[in-house]
């Protein structure tokens, strides 16, 4: 199995609730699932979004190397999800929403040239969608 070299790793519980969310919002493919020893949680999935890795797992306490983001903390790490075009942007921002995503900034032409939003999935994760401007 090819991935890019370079792909974000999630905590987030629940992981199954999440999977579910980034399917719908973001057109992910699962690639891999691998589901714990206690059969309650994952502990591994990986996902294809816009045609590349966002692994995940839920969050074991018990481990102590990660945790899930608390509420109202500042996120300190966003996924860029680069797309096609202005209206890719758009739907995603729309679907994310109607899902229980938290916009942050509604679409909008940006000064730097491409359609741009950001919202913060029900889960705490931040997320940057950018696409390429129609000329």
């Amino acid at each position: 199995m090819n991935r890019p070299r370079v792909a974000p790793y999630l905590t987030v519980s629940p992981a199954a609730a999440a999977i579910a969310f980034y399917t719908g919002a973001f057109n992910a493919r699962q690639r891999a699932i691998m589901p714990s020893v206690d059969g309650l949680r994952i502990a591994h999935c990986e996902l294809e979004i816009n045609g590349g890795s966002v692994m995940l797992a839920d969050f074991f306490p018990e481990f102590g190397q990660t945790r899930i983001p608390m509420p109202g903390d500042n996120a300190t790490v966003s996924v860029s999800l680069e797309f096609d075009t202005a209206k890719d942007v758009d739907d995603t921002c729309a679907r994310a929403a109607k899902m229980g995503a938290k916009i942050e900034t509604q679409p909008m032409n940006s000064f730097w040239g491409t359609r741009y939003a950001s919202l913060r999935d029900p889960f705490g994760h931040r997320w940057i969608l950018n696409g390429k401007l129609d000329k």
